[in-house]
């Protein structure tokens, strides 16, 4: 089975920056995506971002286009998600997910979730 474990969520003040990590491990040969998803308190949760491990093709949600960038080192089996100019909607706990298949933005297509990391704007 796939273990994903997040960390480097914090508080951090309008307009900053944070850089997640989703350290990955066990059947790490097998995944295709990596996924980035945040939910925040009293909504669903939404997809952030994707990588794929074959091809590296990426996407992102339009609320986070041109400030987060995801990446991946497979030699440290990890993927980071790096976030700028940082707003108070970005307030939220922060999810690493794995698929075998191509990414996708539906919670429902991930089986394998970490326990999440809270990241928190404030002004």
């Amino acid at each position: 089975q796939l273990q994903l474990v997040e960390s480097g969520g914090g508080l951090v003040q309008f307009g900053g920056s944070l850089r997640l990590s989703c350290k990955l491990s066990g059947d790490t040969l097998n995944y295709n995506a990596i996924g980035w998803f945040r939910q925040a308190p009293g909504k669903e949760r939404e997809g952030v971002s994707c990588i794929n491990n074959v091809g590296g093709i990426e996407n992102y949600a339009d609320s986070v286009k041109g400030r987060f960038t995801i990446s991946r080192d497979k030699a440290k089996n990890t993927v980071y998600l790096q976030m700028n100019s940082l707003n108070n909607e970005d307030t939220a706990v922060y999810y690493c997910a794995g698929r075998y298949a191509h990414c996708s933005n539906s919670v429902r297509d991930y089986t394998r979730w970490g326990q999440g990391t809270q990241v928190t704007v404030f002004s």
